[in-house]
């Protein structure tokens, strides 16, 4: 009896296990650019670099790696283009800032045309 339970309780909490690696695998993933196909992410594609990838996730998690130090690791080596949603620095503030900033100057140069005018 105490072997059912033991390996009913084994049974069920590798299963958790494993699903808790399966969702932190699609997170990762759906974050991280396919550097192969144009405007999908890791997780929607199908190519070789896409699937090497979630493989590395996958044994990455599996080694108790946390998602930053996964996603650290590739952007070491893949550079800030594989992650979707980059993180801002000194190096792409103008690309974070600099659409809202022109935005802003257009308007204010609209309105003093049209104040100078009247």
């Amino acid at each position: 009896m105490r072997f059912f339970f033991l390996f009913f309780f084994i049974f069920f909490l590798t299963d958790a296990f494993s699903s808790e690696i399966y969702k932190r695998e699609n997170d990762i993933t759906k974050n991280l650019r396919c550097l192969v196909c144009e405007g999908q992410s890791v997780y929607e594609s199908n190519s070789d670099f896409a699937i090497d990838i979630k493989k590395f996730v996958n044994k990455e998690l599996k080694k108790n790696k946390s998602n930053e130090e996964i996603y650290s690791f590739l952007k070491l080596k893949y550079g800030e283009e594989i992650l979707f949603n980059p993180e801002i620095s000194l190096k792409n503030i103008f690309l974070w800032f600099g659409p809202i900033s022109f935005f802003i100057i257009g308007i204010y140069i609209l309105y003093r045309k049209f104040n100078v005018e009247k």
